[in-house]
C-alpha cells in the first residue's frame, strides 16, 4: 500500500473536553492497524488554555505578537499532551520551526514505531490553521485536514440563522469572501484565516474541513468515501 501523508489541525477545544480521549483513541487504533504507511503530522491548537492567557496579557497591555506567543506555547503544552495520549506512536520532539519539522518528518518516516509528528505553533502572527497549511506546503502532503468547532462551512454564520446552508465543497475564493467578517487577532482564529487560505489557494492543497470529533476524524483517516465536512475546491 502506498504512503500517505496527512496534516491534521486539532481544535484545540478538545484539550479540555471529553471527546479527547476518544480522538486519541481513534488515531492509535487507525496508525496501529487500520491503514498501513499513513503518516500523521498533528497541530495542537491553544484552545481555552491559550484564551485564557491571552485575555490576561491584554490586559496587562501586552502587544499583539506578545499575545501570540502565549497562544504559541499553550498550544505547545497542548502538544505534549497529545503525545503522551499517543503512546509511543508519536516522536517526543515537539519542533518548532518549518526546518525542524520537515527535519523530523524525514526520521518518523524511517521509524520502525513512529508514525506522527506533533506540534504546536510556530510564528507570531500564523495561525495553528496557518501553521497546518505551510507544512502541508512545504511536505508535499496528500491532505491537510482542518478538524475545528463546526462541521463544515456554511453559506452564513449558522449561529445566527437557522436558514444557513452547510457546503459539501467550496470553492477557496468563496470562503475567503464568507471569511470576511472573521477577526485574525491573537486567539480569535475559527474556521480558517486569511493567511491560510492564500497559502492552500497558492499551492492547491487538498483540505477539507471537518467536526472535531472521533467519527468525522476516523472517517477521514480511514478514506472510507463517506462526505465528511467541506471539501476547499479549485
Amino acid at each position: 500500500m502506498s504512503e500517505r501523508t496527512i496534516v491534521l489541525k486539532l481544535s484545540g477545544s478538545i484539550f479540555s473536553s471529553g471527546e479527547f480521549g476518544r480522538i486519541t483513541k481513534v488515531i492509535r487504533n487507525i496508525v496501529k492497524t487500520g491503514k498501513a504507511g499513513l503518516y500523521l503530522v498533528l497541530i495542537a491548537g491553544g484552545g481555552e488554555t491559550a484564551r485564557k492567557y491571552i485575555e490576561s496579557g491584554r490586559g496587562l497591555g501586552l502587544d499583539q505578537a506578545s499575545l501570540d506567543e502565549l497562544g504559541i506555547a499553550s498550544s505547545r503544552l497542548n502538544a505534549r499532551l497529545l503525545i503522551a495520549g499517543l503512546n509511543g506512536l508519536a516522536s517526543e520532539k515537539i519542533p518548532t520551526s518549518l526546518q525542524e519539522i520537515i527535519e523530523e518528518l524525514e526520521l518518523v518516516h524511517s521509524s520502525p514505531k513512529k508514525k506522527i509528528l506533533v506540534c504546536g505553533g510556530l510564528y507570531p502572527g500564523q495561525s495553528t490553521n496557518a501553521v497546518g497549511a505551510i507544512i502541508s506546503e512545504a511536505t508535499h502532503a496528500d491532505e491537510f485536514v482542518n478538524a475545528t468547532d463546526v462541521d463544515g462551512v456554511y453559506d452564513k454564520d449558522p449561529r445566527k440563522y437557522s436558514d444557513a446552508q452547510k457546503l459539501a465543497k467550496v470553492s477557496a475564493g468563496e470562503l475567503g469572501r464568507i471569511l470576511e467578517s472573521e477577526s485574525v487577532e491573537a486567539g480569535m482564529y475559527d474556521l480558517m484565516d486569511p493567511v491560510a487560505l492564500k497559502i492552500i489557494a497558492r499551492s492547491k492543497i487538498s483540505t477539507r474541513i471537518i467536526k472535531c470529533d472521533a467519527g468525522a476524524l476516523r472517517s477521514v483517516l480511514v478514506g472510507d468515501g463517506a462526505i465528511v465536512g467541506t471539501k476547499i475546491v479549485f
